[in-house]
Protein backbone atom coordinates (compact mmCIF):
# COMPACT_ATOMS: atom_id res chain seq x y z
CA UNK A 1 0.00 0.00 0.00
CA UNK A 2 3.03 2.39 0.70
CA UNK A 3 4.91 1.64 -2.11
CA UNK A 4 1.37 2.19 -4.39
CA UNK A 5 0.88 5.76 -2.18
CA UNK A 6 4.49 6.69 -3.37
CA UNK A 7 3.94 6.01 -7.19
CA UNK A 8 0.52 8.12 -7.00
CA UNK A 9 3.16 10.61 -5.51
CA UNK A 10 5.42 10.66 -8.08
CA UNK A 11 3.42 10.62 -11.20
CA UNK A 12 1.09 13.39 -9.71
CA UNK A 13 4.13 15.54 -9.29
CA UNK A 14 5.37 14.80 -13.36
CA UNK A 15 2.07 16.08 -14.13
CA UNK A 16 2.23 19.11 -12.07
CA UNK A 17 5.85 19.63 -13.20
CA UNK A 18 4.43 19.39 -16.77
CA UNK A 19 1.35 21.42 -16.89
CA UNK A 20 -0.46 18.60 -17.24
CA UNK A 21 -3.74 17.85 -15.21
CA UNK A 22 -4.48 14.82 -13.56
CA UNK A 23 -7.25 12.49 -15.00
CA UNK A 24 -10.59 12.67 -13.17
CA UNK A 25 -11.42 9.49 -11.31
CA UNK A 26 -14.94 10.02 -12.65
CA UNK A 27 -16.97 12.63 -13.90
CA UNK A 28 -20.86 13.09 -12.08
CA UNK A 29 -23.08 15.25 -14.53
CA UNK A 30 -26.85 16.66 -12.92
CA UNK A 31 -29.50 18.51 -15.06
CA UNK A 32 -30.27 21.93 -13.49
CA UNK A 33 -33.88 21.84 -14.42
CA UNK A 34 -33.91 25.42 -14.19
CA UNK A 35 -36.91 27.70 -15.63
CA UNK A 36 -34.81 29.99 -17.40
CA UNK A 37 -32.97 26.99 -19.27
CA UNK A 38 -32.14 23.55 -18.46
CA UNK A 39 -27.93 23.09 -18.26
CA UNK A 40 -25.82 20.00 -17.29
CA UNK A 41 -23.61 20.69 -14.30
CA UNK A 42 -20.18 18.50 -14.71
CA UNK A 43 -18.08 17.73 -12.29
CA UNK A 44 -14.57 16.00 -11.26
CA UNK A 45 -13.79 13.36 -8.69
CA UNK A 46 -10.32 14.55 -7.66
CA UNK A 47 -9.14 12.79 -4.58
CA UNK A 48 -9.89 10.19 -2.69
CA UNK A 49 -12.26 11.07 -0.48
CA UNK A 50 -14.19 11.50 -3.86
CA UNK A 51 -15.02 15.25 -2.88
CA UNK A 52 -16.07 16.83 -6.14
CA UNK A 53 -14.80 19.87 -8.32
CA UNK A 54 -17.29 21.49 -11.03
CA UNK A 55 -15.56 22.25 -14.48
CA UNK A 56 -18.49 23.51 -16.40
CA UNK A 57 -22.08 23.58 -17.37
CA UNK A 58 -23.65 23.06 -20.85
CA UNK A 59 -26.79 24.97 -22.01
CA UNK A 60 -29.06 21.88 -23.36
CA UNK A 61 -30.83 24.04 -25.63
CA UNK A 62 -34.23 23.65 -23.31
CA UNK A 63 -36.28 24.65 -20.08
CA UNK A 64 -36.10 23.10 -17.23
CA UNK A 65 -39.45 23.79 -14.58
CA UNK A 66 -37.56 25.25 -11.80
CA UNK A 67 -38.83 22.79 -9.10
CA UNK A 68 -38.18 19.69 -7.87
CA UNK A 69 -39.47 16.72 -9.93
CA UNK A 70 -41.28 13.07 -8.88
CA UNK A 71 -38.76 10.93 -11.57
CA UNK A 72 -35.77 9.30 -12.02
CA UNK A 73 -33.05 9.39 -14.69
CA UNK A 74 -33.44 12.41 -16.36
CA UNK A 75 -30.17 12.42 -18.03
CA UNK A 76 -28.63 9.08 -19.55
CA UNK A 77 -26.09 7.75 -21.41
CA UNK A 78 -25.12 5.26 -24.33
CA UNK A 79 -22.90 1.74 -23.37
CA UNK A 80 -19.90 2.91 -25.49
CA UNK A 81 -19.93 6.37 -23.00
CA UNK A 82 -19.83 8.42 -26.03
CA UNK A 83 -23.37 10.15 -26.08
CA UNK A 84 -25.00 11.42 -23.58
CA UNK A 85 -29.18 12.03 -23.49
CA UNK A 86 -30.71 14.50 -21.44
CA UNK A 87 -34.96 15.54 -20.68
CA UNK A 88 -35.95 19.22 -20.78
CA UNK A 89 -38.94 19.04 -18.91
CA UNK A 90 -40.24 22.32 -19.22
CA UNK A 91 -40.86 22.33 -22.71
CA UNK A 92 -41.06 18.66 -24.21
CA UNK A 93 -37.45 18.52 -26.05
CA UNK A 94 -34.55 15.96 -25.53
CA UNK A 95 -30.60 17.02 -26.42
CA UNK A 96 -28.04 14.95 -27.25
CA UNK A 97 -24.19 15.79 -26.26
CA UNK A 98 -21.30 14.28 -27.24
CA UNK A 99 -19.00 13.34 -24.23
CA UNK A 100 -15.74 15.07 -24.35
CA UNK A 101 -12.34 14.41 -21.83
CA UNK A 102 -13.74 17.53 -19.81
CA UNK A 103 -16.64 18.58 -20.75
CA UNK A 104 -20.29 17.89 -23.38
CA UNK A 105 -20.35 18.91 -27.23
CA UNK A 106 -23.73 20.12 -28.06
CA UNK A 107 -25.42 17.80 -30.80
CA UNK A 108 -28.88 18.54 -31.83
CA UNK A 109 -32.45 19.02 -29.74
CA UNK A 110 -35.52 17.41 -30.89
CA UNK A 111 -39.31 17.68 -29.55
CA UNK A 112 -40.36 14.92 -27.07
CA UNK A 113 -43.22 13.75 -28.53
CA UNK A 114 -45.30 14.24 -25.80
CA UNK A 115 -45.81 17.92 -23.39
CA UNK A 116 -42.95 17.32 -20.47
CA UNK A 117 -39.81 14.87 -21.14
CA UNK A 118 -39.02 13.86 -17.55
CA UNK A 119 -37.15 10.57 -18.03
CA UNK A 120 -34.67 9.10 -20.36
CA UNK A 121 -33.39 5.74 -21.47
CA UNK A 122 -30.98 3.73 -23.59
CA UNK A 123 -30.20 0.41 -25.29
CA UNK A 124 -27.93 0.00 -28.27
CA UNK A 125 -28.94 3.15 -30.72
CA UNK A 126 -32.32 3.61 -29.13
CA UNK A 127 -33.82 6.13 -26.88
CA UNK A 128 -36.98 6.25 -25.25
CA UNK A 129 -38.22 9.04 -23.57
CA UNK A 130 -41.29 9.14 -20.61
CA UNK A 131 -43.27 12.56 -20.74
CA UNK A 132 -45.55 13.44 -18.16
CA UNK A 133 -49.30 14.62 -19.79
CA UNK A 134 -50.63 17.89 -18.99
CA UNK A 135 -54.41 17.41 -18.02
CA UNK A 136 -55.60 19.77 -20.15
CA UNK A 137 -59.06 19.20 -22.17
CA UNK A 138 -57.72 21.35 -24.74
CA UNK A 139 -54.89 19.47 -25.57
CA UNK A 140 -54.34 16.84 -28.38
CA UNK A 141 -54.35 12.97 -26.82
CA UNK A 142 -50.11 12.68 -26.98
CA UNK A 143 -49.91 16.25 -24.89
CA UNK A 144 -52.67 15.63 -22.56
CA UNK A 145 -51.80 12.17 -21.37
CA UNK A 146 -49.00 10.50 -19.97
CA UNK A 147 -46.77 8.96 -23.24
CA UNK A 148 -43.72 7.40 -24.04
CA UNK A 149 -41.56 7.95 -27.68
CA UNK A 150 -39.11 6.53 -29.45
CA UNK A 151 -35.87 7.76 -30.85
CA UNK A 152 -32.27 6.68 -33.10
CA UNK A 153 -29.20 7.69 -33.13
CA UNK A 154 -27.24 8.23 -35.51
CA UNK A 155 -23.26 7.70 -36.10
CA UNK A 156 -22.67 11.36 -35.15
CA UNK A 157 -25.01 11.19 -32.26
CA UNK A 158 -28.12 13.56 -34.07
CA UNK A 159 -31.44 12.03 -32.67
CA UNK A 160 -34.20 11.07 -34.68
CA UNK A 161 -37.79 10.29 -34.23
CA UNK A 162 -38.47 6.86 -35.22
CA UNK A 163 -42.15 6.53 -36.69
CA UNK A 164 -45.33 5.39 -34.78
CA UNK A 165 -43.58 4.82 -31.25
CA UNK A 166 -45.40 7.18 -29.49
CA UNK A 167 -47.46 5.00 -26.95
CA UNK A 168 -50.31 6.99 -24.94
CA UNK A 169 -49.91 5.09 -21.06
CA UNK A 170 -53.00 5.38 -20.16
CA UNK A 171 -56.21 7.74 -22.34
CA UNK A 172 -58.72 7.80 -19.27
CA UNK A 173 -56.22 9.70 -16.62
CA UNK A 174 -52.99 11.04 -15.73
CA UNK A 175 -50.62 8.33 -13.94
CA UNK A 176 -48.09 10.49 -12.69
CA UNK A 177 -45.43 8.46 -14.14
CA UNK A 178 -41.77 8.41 -12.46
CA UNK A 179 -39.55 6.20 -14.64
CA UNK A 180 -38.98 4.74 -17.93
CA UNK A 181 -36.45 2.08 -18.50
CA UNK A 182 -35.23 -0.79 -20.83
CA UNK A 183 -34.39 -4.01 -19.46
CA UNK A 184 -30.82 -5.35 -19.82
CA UNK A 185 -31.71 -7.31 -22.99
CA UNK A 186 -33.58 -4.68 -24.70
CA UNK A 187 -36.50 -6.38 -25.06
CA UNK A 188 -38.90 -4.94 -22.50
CA UNK A 189 -39.76 -0.90 -21.69
CA UNK A 190 -40.55 -0.79 -17.76
CA UNK A 191 -42.43 2.00 -16.77
CA UNK A 192 -43.69 2.81 -12.90
CA UNK A 193 -47.34 5.12 -12.23
CA UNK A 194 -47.21 6.86 -9.08
CA UNK A 195 -50.94 8.17 -9.09
CA UNK A 196 -52.44 4.49 -10.53
CA UNK A 197 -50.23 2.14 -8.06
CA UNK A 198 -49.20 0.21 -11.61
CA UNK A 199 -46.19 -1.71 -12.71
CA UNK A 200 -46.38 -1.20 -16.80
CA UNK A 201 -44.31 -2.84 -19.55
CA UNK A 202 -44.27 -2.76 -23.03
CA UNK A 203 -42.58 -5.66 -25.66
CA UNK A 204 -40.54 -4.63 -27.81
CA UNK A 205 -41.06 -5.13 -31.30
CA UNK A 206 -39.12 -5.67 -34.60
CA UNK A 207 -39.48 -2.36 -36.06
CA UNK A 208 -37.91 -0.84 -32.98
CA UNK A 209 -41.49 0.30 -31.53
CA UNK A 210 -43.48 -0.93 -28.37
CA UNK A 211 -46.34 -3.29 -28.66
CA UNK A 212 -49.47 -1.28 -29.30
CA UNK A 213 -50.95 -2.79 -25.72
CA UNK A 214 -49.38 -3.12 -22.31
CA UNK A 215 -49.04 -4.95 -19.87
CA UNK A 216 -49.88 -3.74 -16.76
CA UNK A 217 -49.90 -5.25 -12.95
CA UNK A 218 -50.19 -3.32 -9.61
CA UNK A 219 -47.13 -2.71 -6.88
CA UNK A 220 -46.62 -4.35 -4.14
CA UNK A 221 -46.62 -0.99 -1.88
CA UNK A 222 -48.58 2.21 -3.22
CA UNK A 223 -46.37 4.71 -5.26
CA UNK A 224 -44.14 2.51 -7.50
CA UNK A 225 -41.12 4.75 -8.28
CA UNK A 226 -37.54 4.68 -9.48
CA UNK A 227 -36.02 1.22 -10.28
CA UNK A 228 -33.08 -0.49 -11.71
CA UNK A 229 -32.80 -3.65 -13.74
CA UNK A 230 -29.96 -6.25 -12.02
CA UNK A 231 -29.06 -9.74 -13.05
CA UNK A 232 -31.51 -12.33 -14.35
CA UNK A 233 -34.51 -10.77 -15.50
CA UNK A 234 -34.94 -8.74 -11.56
CA UNK A 235 -35.95 -5.00 -11.33
CA UNK A 236 -35.75 -3.67 -8.11
CA UNK A 237 -38.37 -1.02 -7.12
CA UNK A 238 -38.78 2.03 -4.88
CA UNK A 239 -42.24 1.99 -3.65
CA UNK A 240 -42.55 5.22 -1.33
CA UNK A 241 -46.06 4.38 0.05
CA UNK A 242 -47.63 8.05 -0.40
CA UNK A 243 -44.44 9.36 1.75
CA UNK A 244 -45.09 6.95 4.43
CA UNK A 245 -42.75 4.67 5.17
CA UNK A 246 -41.63 2.72 1.79
CA UNK A 247 -39.74 -0.44 0.81
CA UNK A 248 -37.77 -1.89 -2.01
CA UNK A 249 -39.04 -4.77 -3.80
CA UNK A 250 -37.85 -7.32 -6.67
CA UNK A 251 -39.88 -8.59 -9.28
CA UNK A 252 -39.20 -10.68 -12.27
CA UNK A 253 -39.78 -9.49 -15.54
CA UNK A 254 -40.24 -12.07 -18.67
CA UNK A 255 -37.72 -10.39 -21.41
CA UNK A 256 -39.83 -12.81 -24.26
CA UNK A 257 -43.67 -11.62 -22.91
CA UNK A 258 -42.95 -8.18 -20.91
CA UNK A 259 -44.84 -9.85 -18.10
CA UNK A 260 -44.06 -8.68 -14.65
CA UNK A 261 -43.82 -11.52 -11.82
CA UNK A 262 -45.37 -11.42 -8.68
CA UNK A 263 -43.75 -9.65 -6.04
CA UNK A 264 -40.31 -11.42 -5.09
CA UNK A 265 -39.41 -9.73 -2.07
CA UNK A 266 -39.28 -6.31 -0.11
CA UNK A 267 -37.73 -5.05 2.47
CA UNK A 268 -38.94 -2.05 4.78
CA UNK A 269 -37.19 1.10 4.23
CA UNK A 270 -37.22 4.59 5.47
CA UNK A 271 -40.02 7.70 4.61
CA UNK A 272 -40.57 8.25 1.10
CA UNK A 273 -38.47 5.82 -0.42
CA UNK A 274 -37.85 6.79 -4.25
CA UNK A 275 -35.28 5.85 -5.92
CA UNK A 276 -32.83 3.19 -6.03
CA UNK A 277 -29.19 2.44 -7.61
CA UNK A 278 -27.11 -0.73 -7.43
CA UNK A 279 -23.04 -1.41 -7.29
CA UNK A 280 -21.89 -2.46 -10.49
CA UNK A 281 -21.82 -6.51 -9.48
CA UNK A 282 -25.51 -6.22 -8.55
CA UNK A 283 -25.35 -7.60 -5.31
CA UNK A 284 -25.63 -4.33 -3.17
CA UNK A 285 -28.51 -1.54 -2.94
CA UNK A 286 -28.80 2.02 -2.25
CA UNK A 287 -32.47 3.77 -1.68
CA UNK A 288 -32.82 6.68 -0.99
CA UNK A 289 -35.43 8.03 1.48
CA UNK A 290 -36.67 11.65 0.54
CA UNK A 291 -38.98 12.10 3.72
CA UNK A 292 -36.00 10.66 6.00
CA UNK A 293 -33.47 12.22 4.45
CA UNK A 294 -31.64 8.84 4.51
CA UNK A 295 -29.94 5.80 2.59
CA UNK A 296 -30.95 2.15 3.13
CA UNK A 297 -28.32 0.17 1.93
CA UNK A 298 -29.79 -3.83 1.23
CA UNK A 299 -27.96 -6.49 -0.24
CA UNK A 300 -29.60 -8.69 -2.96
CA UNK A 301 -29.14 -12.85 -3.54
CA UNK A 302 -28.91 -14.48 -6.55
CA UNK A 303 -32.61 -15.61 -6.63
CA UNK A 304 -33.81 -12.04 -6.65
CA UNK A 305 -34.22 -11.88 -2.28
CA UNK A 306 -33.60 -9.07 -0.57
CA UNK A 307 -31.66 -8.79 3.15
CA UNK A 308 -30.97 -5.62 5.53
CA UNK A 309 -27.23 -4.25 5.17
CA UNK A 310 -26.49 -3.96 8.39
CA UNK A 311 -26.95 -6.52 11.54
CA UNK A 312 -28.68 -4.24 13.89
CA UNK A 313 -31.69 -2.16 12.56
CA UNK A 314 -30.15 1.13 14.45
CA UNK A 315 -27.53 1.29 11.83
CA UNK A 316 -29.89 0.65 8.27
CA UNK A 317 -30.12 4.26 6.82
CA UNK A 318 -27.56 6.40 6.96
CA UNK A 319 -27.84 10.40 7.21
CA UNK A 320 -28.10 12.32 3.85
CA UNK A 321 -28.88 15.70 3.72
CA UNK A 322 -32.27 17.22 2.87
CA UNK A 323 -34.77 15.65 0.77
CA UNK A 324 -32.34 13.75 -1.31
CA UNK A 325 -34.29 12.81 -4.45
CA UNK A 326 -31.94 10.65 -6.48
CA UNK A 327 -28.38 9.11 -6.44
CA UNK A 328 -25.71 7.47 -8.30
CA UNK A 329 -22.85 4.93 -7.04
CA UNK A 330 -19.65 5.18 -9.65
CA UNK A 331 -18.86 2.12 -11.77
CA UNK A 332 -15.70 0.86 -9.86
CA UNK A 333 -17.69 1.53 -6.88
CA UNK A 334 -15.28 3.66 -4.84
CA UNK A 335 -17.62 6.54 -4.69
CA UNK A 336 -21.21 7.18 -4.15
CA UNK A 337 -23.84 10.69 -4.56
CA UNK A 338 -26.76 11.98 -3.57
CA UNK A 339 -28.46 14.40 -4.60
CA UNK A 340 -30.45 16.83 -2.35
CA UNK A 341 -33.16 19.32 -3.68
CA UNK A 342 -33.71 20.49 0.31
CA UNK A 343 -30.90 21.69 0.90
CA UNK A 344 -29.43 22.18 -2.71
CA UNK A 345 -26.42 20.20 -2.48
CA UNK A 346 -24.36 16.73 -4.01
CA UNK A 347 -23.41 14.62 -0.93
CA UNK A 348 -20.19 12.66 -1.12
CA UNK A 349 -19.77 8.90 0.29
CA UNK A 350 -17.19 6.89 0.12
CA UNK A 351 -17.39 3.30 -0.62
CA UNK A 352 -14.95 1.20 1.71
CA UNK A 353 -14.52 -2.70 0.33
CA UNK A 354 -17.69 -3.91 2.61
CA UNK A 355 -19.63 -2.09 0.30
CA UNK A 356 -20.12 0.74 3.48
CA UNK A 357 -20.53 4.00 2.81
CA UNK A 358 -19.20 7.13 4.77
CA UNK A 359 -19.95 10.76 4.86
CA UNK A 360 -17.92 13.34 2.84
CA UNK A 361 -17.82 16.62 1.38
CA UNK A 362 -20.59 18.60 -0.57
CA UNK A 363 -20.78 20.72 -3.45
CA UNK A 364 -23.52 22.96 -4.05
CA UNK A 365 -26.30 23.02 -7.09
CA UNK A 366 -29.64 24.26 -7.84
CA UNK A 367 -32.55 23.13 -6.00
CA UNK A 368 -34.34 22.27 -9.07
CA UNK A 369 -32.04 19.92 -9.89
CA UNK A 370 -33.15 16.47 -11.70
CA UNK A 371 -31.39 13.18 -12.36
CA UNK A 372 -27.59 12.28 -11.70
CA UNK A 373 -24.89 9.85 -13.33
CA UNK A 374 -21.30 9.21 -13.80
CA UNK A 375 -18.77 7.98 -16.08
Amino acid sequence: MKLKRQKFTIIAVLFMMLGISMPAAAIIYTSSNELGGNRVIAFDIRNQAGNLTEIGSFPTGGTGTGAPIGNQAALATDASDWWMFVANAGDGSVTSFRLQPRGLQFVNRVASGGHSAISVTVFGTLVYVLNEGSGLAEDAPENRYDTISGFEFNGVGELVAIPDSTRIIDNTQLTAPAQIGFNKSGTVLLITEKATNTLTTYLMQADNTPALNPLKRPSAVPTPFGFEFGDRDYVFITEANGGGQGVTASYRVNRETGEVSSLVDLIDQGDATCWTVLSSDQTVGYSVNTGSGTVSPYRINFDGTIEPFFRSNADFQVSTGAAPRDAVITQNNQFFYTLNNGDGQIRAFSVNRAMRIFGRGSVPVPTSVTGIISR
